[in-house]
């Protein structure tokens, strides 16, 4: 019955030069979306000020990790 809903996915391992262009691809993404938080909370009503804030704040943390994960592996971040 729920054979048909289900999905297998083969894992694949990635090599470290993989892993180190996802991780830098991840930092690009998450500074695009902090530029486009910090946009919006410009232009926020009195009501979503709060919400951008606490987003910026999740990206924020989110940025500095990924960050200290790639100083760790020596990946020159621009």
């Amino acid at each position: 019955m729920y054979n048909e809903y289900i999905k297998e996915f083969k894992i694949i391992e990635k090599n470290d030069a993989e892993k180190n262009d996802e991780l830098l691809d991840n930092i690009k993404i998450v500074r695009n979306t902090l530029n486009n938080m910090y946009t919006n909370l410009q232009y926020a009503d009195s009501d979503l000020i709060d919400y951008y804030t606490y987003q910026i704040k999740a990206e924020e943390a989110k940025y500095n990790y990924l960050i200290k994960q790639a100083k760790k592996k020596n990946l020159n971040v621009i």
